[in-house]
């Protein structure tokens, strides 16, 4: 059984109280705590100590992915006081000025590939030249991102063939032109289908679906749809 749960983002815009409240007392035990705004970071990572997320069995944090030359040094302190938690930390690799700040981070740091608007990690050797900057990030793997990116899907297995032994989550939406994210369709779901089989049951995945509070549990459903546990997966774990 494939562990998913919600980013508190998806949930509610900007507002991590509000996404944690929604899923308070649900069967959901993965969440990532979203700060995708620069000014979200710090009220979030001083909220952190009085959070209760005893239900979390998987907590990851997303940190901005939009940030300032001037700031980056300031974000990755902050960050740094994350890692004490072991929580892995999602950062989108344009989102970087210096690696040599982020290499602190070790394989807490965990690159996401990216949507096609970005300028660097969208494909294998985007994200190769990434990763020999980090030799110890872990990898976030965006399926919808790589679906807008390349619709067929091949870009998606060439990425999960090359850096799955540094798989740590899987992100799930579907992403629009407007590199916006949507809750599932039957569409996204056939083709996510094409490589779930590359992708091992212990994954957490999290779901960055705008829906409503009435329809978290049919999206959730729509998740185990399309990544189903086949036999290919199971053999290759």
């Amino acid at each position: 059984m494939r562990l998913i749960g919600f980013s508190t983002g998806a949930l509610a815009y900007s507002d991590f109280r509000r996404g944690l409240a929604i899923i308070h007392g649900r069967e959901i035990h993965a969440v990532e705590l979203s700060a995708l705004r620069q000014h979200e970071l710090r009220p979030l990572v001083e909220a952190l100590d009085g959070m209760d997320l005893s239900q979390f069995s998987y907590i990851s944090f997303h940190a901005p992915s939009e940030i300032r030359q001037e700031d980056e040094e300031a974000v990755v302190e902050l960050l740094l006081w994350v890692t004490g938690r072991g929580w892995p930390i999602i950062v989108h690799p344009d989102a970087v000025h210096d690696f040599s700040r982020w290499r602190r981070l070790g394989d807490l740091l965990c690159i996401e590939n990216t949507d096609k608007r970005k300028r660097i990690g969208r494909t294998v050797e985007e994200l190769s030249s990434v990763f020999r900057e980090l030799p110890d990030a872990s990898f976030c793997f965006d399926i919808g991102h790589a679906r807008q990116v390349d619709s067929t899907m091949t870009e998606a297995y060439f990425i999960l063939k090359a850096f799955g032994g540094r798989l740590r989550q899987i992100h799930v939406s579907e992403v629009n032109t407007r590199s916006k994210h949507d809750p599932l369709s039957y569409g996204s779901i056939l083709a996510f289908r094409e490589v779930a089989h590359l992708i091992p049951e212990e994954i957490p995945v999290i779901l960055e679906t705008p829906v409503p509070e009435e329809e978290i549990d049919l999206e959730m459903q729509r998740a185990i749809e399309a990544l189903p546990l086949c036999q290919e997966a199971m053999l290759a774990r």
